[in-house]
């Protein structure tokens, strides 16, 4: 009996901690967001939306650890007005990166150009890995590593192999 109560105390914490943490992470990212573009939830993203287009705004390195299925790479510290207006305008595009920052700008790009379908993935690749949610690499293999940007970062990621330079 006094171990079942130990038990139960010890699992209360455990789950304390954790949504401590979780709510933890949401509020840095509420610190992050300027709110310029709308945000898309992990759970109300379906990549396989034909009418959808998913911009990867990570460096080429960290692209190439992991990305979302059928995500196309425009590199955040690179990009050009150019590389943006070869996406139709008529499609719904949806940028991320590791948390949300990068892509929040590569949004405000997109919707200075005139594209009004423009969502950032709310919490980035650590967000749609920790919801369970897989990542391919260059080969189109599905893999458990995730680039986090840095090994700051990495302490949000709850799933998968932590990877940063």
């Amino acid at each position: 009996m006094k171990f079942r109560y130990l038990f139960l105390i010890a699992c209360l914490i455990g789950i304390s901690v954790l949504l401590k943490a979780q709510s933890s992470y949401h509020t840095l990212l509420d610190t992050l967001y300027k709110n310029t573009v709308k945000t898309i939830q992990v759970n109300d993203l379906n990549i396989h939306d034909t009418n959808l287009i998913i911009l990867d705004t990570r460096s080429e390195s960290e692209f190439g650890v992991s990305h979302l299925p059928g995500a196309i790479w425009v590199d955040y510290d690179h990009f050009t007005e150019k590389d943006l207006n070869k996406f139709p305008k008529n499609k719904t595009i949806v940028t991320y990166c590791t948390v949300g920052y990068r892509s929040e700008r590569v949004g405000e790009k997109l919707l200075e150009l005139g594209y009004k379908d423009v969502f950032n993935l709310y919490g980035g690749i650590i967000e749609w890995v920790n919801e369970g949610n897989s990542v391919e690499n260059m080969d189109h293999q599905k893999t458990e590593k995730v680039h986090t940007y840095s090994k700051a970062w990495s302490v949000w990621l709850k799933k998968g192999i932590k990877v940063y330079e």
